[in-house]
């Protein structure tokens, strides 16, 4: 549906363009943001090379492990539904510690991983369980430590201060997170009084 969506807004944009003579501004509109795409791309990638570098170090200083120690308490609380041995807490655990530091390419691929491991959990049911609605909640307010995509984004375009970003953003991370999980809670808990698990 999505690809039908950007044709559609790609072919009227098109017709729009030849209908009032302005495809010269449409075809220099094009060349200058692909230019400006593989800029920002190589800027990109040497950012998140240089951090998926550091959590392999500190994969393999065991910092990571003992993250997942810290965290994995706070992880069961939060999925009741999941046992503590199963496959898609390291996988949670992994997304959330990837999305800390801010490597959102690295934790896409661990979502999907520990979604499908909900979904094995919730027994391939087409609806969503509790623990995969909480993960989506938590998933998309991502609290981040270090927002490395923006500060590389902010490098590539010359900011001044390219890690100003990092207050704001674990100020506006850790007020989305905390409401993710209440409202949340507040969801279930009150589907759960009208009987509706």
């Amino acid at each position: 549906m999505i690809n039908i969506i950007w044709v559609a807004m790609t072919v009227i944009g098109l017709i729009f363009a030849a209908a009032n003579g302005k495809m010269k501004e449409v075809n220099e509109a094009i060349f200058a943001s692909a230019n400006e795409a593989v800029t920002l791309c190589i800027g990109l990638i040497s950012v998140l090379v240089f951090w998926l570098g550091m959590m392999r170090i500190a994969q393999d200083a065991g910092l990571l492990q003992k993250l997942s120690n810290l965290f994995k308490p706070i992880i069961l609380k939060l999925f009741p539904d999941v046992p503590g041995d199963h496959p898609a807490v390291g996988y949670i655990l992994s997304n959330i510690i990837a999305n800390m530091f801010g490597l959102g390419n690295a934790a896409t691929p661990l979502g999907i991983k520990a979604m499908e491991q909900l979904k094995a959990l919730n027994g391939g049911k087409s609806t969503a369980s509790r623990s995969m609605i909480t993960f989506l909640a938590l998933n998309t307010s991502g609290l981040t430590l270090i927002p490395t995509t923006v500060i590389a984004i902010r490098m590539n375009y010359n900011s001044s201060g390219p890690t100003d970003i990092v207050g704001p953003t674990l100020v506006a991370t850790i007020c989305a997170t905390a409401g993710a999980i209440i409202f949340d809670r507040y969801f279930y808990y009150r589907r759960a009084k009208k009987g509706d698990k």
